[in-house]
Protein backbone atom coordinates (compact mmCIF):
# COMPACT_ATOMS: atom_id res chain seq x y z
CA UNK A 1 0.00 0.00 0.00
CA UNK A 2 1.60 3.12 -1.10
CA UNK A 3 2.43 6.19 2.24
CA UNK A 4 0.94 9.04 1.74
CA UNK A 5 4.00 11.85 2.14
CA UNK A 6 4.01 15.74 2.76
CA UNK A 7 5.20 15.79 -1.33
CA UNK A 8 1.83 14.55 -2.63
CA UNK A 9 -0.26 16.62 0.50
CA UNK A 10 -2.67 19.03 -1.13
CA UNK A 11 -3.60 22.43 0.70
CA UNK A 12 -0.71 22.47 3.36
CA UNK A 13 -0.61 25.47 5.28
CA UNK A 14 1.95 27.53 4.91
CA UNK A 15 4.60 28.63 7.87
CA UNK A 16 6.18 31.74 7.33
CA UNK A 17 8.23 33.58 10.02
CA UNK A 18 5.64 36.64 11.39
CA UNK A 19 9.11 38.53 11.97
CA UNK A 20 11.61 40.13 9.31
CA UNK A 21 15.11 39.72 9.08
CA UNK A 22 16.82 42.67 8.23
CA UNK A 23 20.73 43.47 9.06
CA UNK A 24 21.24 46.72 6.58
CA UNK A 25 23.19 49.25 8.82
CA UNK A 26 20.82 51.76 9.72
CA UNK A 27 22.91 53.80 12.85
CA UNK A 28 23.83 57.76 12.38
CA UNK A 29 26.76 58.15 14.25
CA UNK A 30 27.30 61.86 13.72
CA UNK A 31 23.11 63.03 13.86
CA UNK A 32 22.93 61.27 17.07
CA UNK A 33 25.88 63.46 18.33
CA UNK A 34 25.02 66.50 17.34
CA UNK A 35 21.82 68.89 18.05
CA UNK A 36 19.21 70.48 15.36
CA UNK A 37 18.47 74.11 14.73
CA UNK A 38 15.57 75.46 12.50
CA UNK A 39 17.25 78.36 9.17
CA UNK A 40 14.82 80.44 6.97
CA UNK A 41 16.68 80.51 3.97
CA UNK A 42 18.26 78.27 0.95
CA UNK A 43 21.36 79.40 1.84
CA UNK A 44 21.94 80.55 5.98
CA UNK A 45 25.17 82.35 6.77
CA UNK A 46 26.27 82.46 10.42
CA UNK A 47 29.66 84.07 12.13
CA UNK A 48 33.37 82.83 13.38
CA UNK A 49 35.79 85.31 15.66
CA UNK A 50 38.84 84.76 17.41
CA UNK A 51 40.89 86.63 19.73
CA UNK A 52 44.57 88.03 18.90
CA UNK A 53 47.49 85.78 20.27
CA UNK A 54 48.51 86.34 23.77
CA UNK A 55 51.91 88.66 23.47
CA UNK A 56 54.18 90.10 25.64
CA UNK A 57 52.68 93.38 27.10
CA UNK A 58 54.53 95.71 29.53
CA UNK A 59 53.70 99.38 29.88
CA UNK A 60 56.44 101.85 30.77
CA UNK A 61 54.85 104.29 33.98
CA UNK A 62 52.57 106.74 32.38
CA UNK A 63 53.02 105.57 28.68
CA UNK A 64 50.08 106.92 25.78
CA UNK A 65 47.71 104.64 24.80
CA UNK A 66 48.41 102.85 21.41
CA UNK A 67 45.44 101.40 19.26
CA UNK A 68 45.45 98.54 17.67
CA UNK A 69 43.51 97.21 14.57
CA UNK A 70 40.27 95.05 15.95
CA UNK A 71 39.61 92.25 14.02
CA UNK A 72 36.32 91.56 12.07
CA UNK A 73 34.17 88.03 12.53
CA UNK A 74 34.52 85.66 9.37
CA UNK A 75 31.46 84.92 7.49
CA UNK A 76 30.41 81.56 6.96
CA UNK A 77 27.44 80.12 5.19
CA UNK A 78 26.00 76.73 3.88
CA UNK A 79 23.52 75.82 1.42
CA UNK A 80 20.16 73.39 2.04
CA UNK A 81 20.49 70.16 0.77
CA UNK A 82 16.87 68.09 -0.65
CA UNK A 83 16.59 64.77 -0.09
CA UNK A 84 13.50 62.78 -0.63
CA UNK A 85 12.16 59.63 -2.18
CA UNK A 86 8.89 58.26 -3.53
CA UNK A 87 7.24 54.98 -3.70
CA UNK A 88 4.11 53.74 -5.26
CA UNK A 89 1.49 51.17 -3.96
CA UNK A 90 -0.70 49.18 -5.98
CA UNK A 91 -4.61 49.61 -3.15
CA UNK A 92 -4.73 45.87 -3.24
CA UNK A 93 -1.49 45.00 -1.77
CA UNK A 94 -2.84 46.91 1.45
CA UNK A 95 -6.00 45.29 1.42
CA UNK A 96 -4.25 41.84 1.17
CA UNK A 97 -2.58 40.08 4.00
CA UNK A 98 0.81 39.95 5.04
CA UNK A 99 3.42 38.31 7.06
CA UNK A 100 5.74 40.02 9.56
CA UNK A 101 4.10 43.13 8.84
CA UNK A 102 0.33 44.66 9.18
CA UNK A 103 0.37 47.58 6.08
CA UNK A 104 2.82 47.41 3.09
CA UNK A 105 2.41 51.27 3.18
CA UNK A 106 3.35 51.97 6.99
CA UNK A 107 6.31 49.27 6.03
CA UNK A 108 7.66 51.07 3.23
CA UNK A 109 7.24 54.02 4.65
CA UNK A 110 9.43 52.92 7.88
CA UNK A 111 12.38 51.43 5.60
CA UNK A 112 11.93 55.19 3.48
CA UNK A 113 12.78 57.24 6.20
CA UNK A 114 15.65 55.01 7.73
CA UNK A 115 17.03 55.24 4.09
CA UNK A 116 16.77 58.98 3.77
CA UNK A 117 18.50 59.14 6.97
CA UNK A 118 21.37 57.20 6.04
CA UNK A 119 21.25 59.16 2.85
CA UNK A 120 21.42 63.00 4.93
CA UNK A 121 24.49 60.51 7.25
CA UNK A 122 26.41 60.59 4.15
CA UNK A 123 25.84 63.89 2.91
CA UNK A 124 27.26 65.03 6.84
CA UNK A 125 30.43 63.47 6.93
CA UNK A 126 30.24 59.99 4.13
CA UNK A 127 31.60 62.54 1.02
CA UNK A 128 33.84 65.25 1.17
CA UNK A 129 31.61 67.60 -1.04
CA UNK A 130 31.96 71.75 -1.71
CA UNK A 131 28.55 73.69 -1.95
CA UNK A 132 26.88 73.49 -4.63
CA UNK A 133 24.17 76.39 -5.73
CA UNK A 134 22.42 74.45 -7.95
CA UNK A 135 19.95 76.32 -10.68
CA UNK A 136 16.64 75.07 -12.82
CA UNK A 137 18.05 71.90 -13.03
CA UNK A 138 20.87 71.14 -10.75
CA UNK A 139 20.16 70.26 -7.40
CA UNK A 140 21.35 72.39 -4.38
CA UNK A 141 24.50 70.44 -2.30
CA UNK A 142 25.55 71.36 1.27
CA UNK A 143 28.99 71.60 2.17
CA UNK A 144 30.04 68.53 3.80
CA UNK A 145 32.00 68.20 7.42
CA UNK A 146 35.25 67.74 5.61
CA UNK A 147 34.73 70.99 3.93
CA UNK A 148 34.00 72.96 6.72
CA UNK A 149 36.96 72.17 9.05
CA UNK A 150 40.28 74.41 8.51
CA UNK A 151 42.39 72.52 10.81
CA UNK A 152 44.11 69.38 9.72
CA UNK A 153 46.87 66.95 8.86
CA UNK A 154 47.59 64.73 6.04
CA UNK A 155 48.03 61.10 7.25
CA UNK A 156 51.83 60.82 5.32
CA UNK A 157 53.93 61.47 2.11
CA UNK A 158 52.17 59.29 0.06
CA UNK A 159 48.61 59.36 -1.69
CA UNK A 160 47.12 57.04 1.03
CA UNK A 161 48.45 56.38 4.11
CA UNK A 162 47.30 54.86 7.30
CA UNK A 163 46.12 56.01 10.66
CA UNK A 164 48.31 56.24 13.39
CA UNK A 165 48.54 57.56 16.87
CA UNK A 166 51.30 60.24 16.05
CA UNK A 167 49.47 62.13 13.83
CA UNK A 168 46.09 61.77 15.94
CA UNK A 169 48.40 63.35 18.36
CA UNK A 170 49.75 65.92 16.30
CA UNK A 171 46.44 66.62 15.75
CA UNK A 172 45.22 67.04 18.79
CA UNK A 173 47.88 69.58 19.97
CA UNK A 174 46.83 71.49 17.24
CA UNK A 175 43.25 71.68 18.48
CA UNK A 176 44.48 71.78 22.10
CA UNK A 177 46.87 75.24 20.90
CA UNK A 178 43.80 76.43 18.95
CA UNK A 179 41.49 76.68 21.72
CA UNK A 180 39.16 73.82 21.21
CA UNK A 181 38.12 70.89 23.39
CA UNK A 182 37.65 67.78 20.80
CA UNK A 183 36.26 65.07 22.85
CA UNK A 184 35.00 62.37 19.49
CA UNK A 185 37.59 60.12 17.42
CA UNK A 186 35.13 59.37 14.51
CA UNK A 187 36.42 56.77 11.99
CA UNK A 188 35.10 54.37 9.56
CA UNK A 189 35.23 50.39 11.03
CA UNK A 190 39.10 50.11 9.79
CA UNK A 191 40.61 52.78 11.77
CA UNK A 192 38.83 51.54 14.47
CA UNK A 193 41.14 48.61 14.57
CA UNK A 194 44.14 50.40 14.16
CA UNK A 195 43.38 52.53 16.78
CA UNK A 196 42.39 49.06 18.81
CA UNK A 197 45.48 48.41 18.59
CA UNK A 198 47.36 51.25 19.78
CA UNK A 199 47.00 49.44 23.06
CA UNK A 200 49.52 46.99 21.89
CA UNK A 201 52.28 49.07 20.43
CA UNK A 202 55.69 49.80 22.02
CA UNK A 203 56.36 48.34 25.92
CA UNK A 204 52.00 48.45 26.26
CA UNK A 205 50.18 45.22 27.18
CA UNK A 206 46.76 44.50 27.99
CA UNK A 207 46.74 42.07 31.23
CA UNK A 208 44.03 39.92 30.78
CA UNK A 209 45.37 37.72 33.44
CA UNK A 210 42.95 34.48 34.53
CA UNK A 211 39.37 36.35 32.36
CA UNK A 212 38.06 34.21 30.09
CA UNK A 213 36.91 37.29 27.73
CA UNK A 214 39.54 39.48 25.68
CA UNK A 215 38.98 42.78 25.06
CA UNK A 216 40.79 43.72 21.78
CA UNK A 217 39.01 47.73 21.29
CA UNK A 218 39.71 51.20 22.61
CA UNK A 219 36.71 53.40 23.47
CA UNK A 220 38.53 56.15 25.15
CA UNK A 221 41.73 57.78 24.49
CA UNK A 222 43.43 59.99 27.29
CA UNK A 223 45.93 61.75 25.64
CA UNK A 224 48.12 64.87 27.33
CA UNK A 225 45.55 67.27 25.65
CA UNK A 226 42.33 66.07 27.09
CA UNK A 227 39.92 62.94 26.78
CA UNK A 228 38.48 61.55 23.21
CA UNK A 229 35.88 59.17 22.80
CA UNK A 230 36.32 56.63 20.01
CA UNK A 231 32.86 56.55 17.80
CA UNK A 232 32.96 54.12 14.51
CA UNK A 233 30.85 54.93 11.56
CA UNK A 234 30.30 53.09 8.77
CA UNK A 235 29.01 56.10 6.65
CA UNK A 236 32.51 58.33 7.30
CA UNK A 237 34.45 59.08 4.90
CA UNK A 238 37.32 56.55 4.01
CA UNK A 239 39.99 58.96 3.52
CA UNK A 240 39.51 60.88 6.68
CA UNK A 241 39.54 60.49 10.64
CA UNK A 242 37.82 63.37 12.01
CA UNK A 243 38.29 64.70 15.69
CA UNK A 244 35.15 66.61 16.83
CA UNK A 245 33.58 68.64 19.42
CA UNK A 246 29.81 68.07 19.35
CA UNK A 247 28.86 71.18 20.86
CA UNK A 248 30.29 72.96 17.79
CA UNK A 249 27.58 71.54 15.00
CA UNK A 250 24.22 71.81 14.17
CA UNK A 251 21.96 70.26 12.06
CA UNK A 252 20.15 73.20 10.21
CA UNK A 253 16.72 71.90 9.20
CA UNK A 254 14.49 74.36 6.73
CA UNK A 255 12.09 71.46 5.88
CA UNK A 256 11.71 68.59 8.47
CA UNK A 257 11.26 65.24 6.57
CA UNK A 258 7.65 64.81 5.56
CA UNK A 259 5.16 62.62 3.53
CA UNK A 260 2.68 64.01 1.02
CA UNK A 261 0.61 61.86 -0.90
CA UNK A 262 0.75 62.83 -4.55
CA UNK A 263 -1.92 63.21 -6.80
CA UNK A 264 -4.17 59.77 -7.72
CA UNK A 265 -4.32 58.68 -11.01
CA UNK A 266 -5.18 54.73 -10.90
CA UNK A 267 -5.34 52.14 -8.23
CA UNK A 268 -2.70 53.01 -6.65
CA UNK A 269 -0.52 55.66 -4.58
CA UNK A 270 2.49 57.14 -4.27
CA UNK A 271 3.83 58.48 -1.56
CA UNK A 272 6.82 61.31 -1.17
CA UNK A 273 8.86 61.73 1.83
CA UNK A 274 11.12 64.75 1.56
CA UNK A 275 13.14 67.38 3.35
CA UNK A 276 15.26 70.31 3.13
CA UNK A 277 18.51 70.37 5.48
CA UNK A 278 22.14 71.28 5.92
CA UNK A 279 25.34 71.56 8.05
CA UNK A 280 26.39 74.20 10.30
CA UNK A 281 29.92 74.22 11.96
CA UNK A 282 29.76 76.94 14.02
CA UNK A 283 34.12 77.74 13.88
CA UNK A 284 35.85 75.76 11.05
CA UNK A 285 38.70 76.06 13.43
CA UNK A 286 37.08 74.27 16.75
CA UNK A 287 37.56 70.55 15.01
CA UNK A 288 40.55 68.75 13.27
CA UNK A 289 40.45 65.84 10.69
CA UNK A 290 43.87 63.72 9.05
CA UNK A 291 43.05 63.28 5.69
CA UNK A 292 45.26 60.93 3.12
CA UNK A 293 43.92 57.96 4.64
CA UNK A 294 44.37 54.30 3.33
Amino acid sequence: MATLQTYTVVGMAEDVSATIANISPTSTPFQSLIKSEKVHARTFEFMEDSIRAAGVNALVEGADASTITIGEPTLRSNTTQIIGEAFKVAATVDAIKTHGRAKETAYALAKTLKALKLDVEKAYIGVDQAVVAGNASTGRKMASASNMISTGLDAGSNATDALTEAKLLALHQTCYENGSDPSVLMVKPADASIVASFATASSRQRDIAASKTLTNAIEVLITPFGTVRVLINRSNLATVAFLIDPSMWKQAVLRPFTRTLLAKNGDADTHFVVGEVSLKHSNFGSCGKITGLS
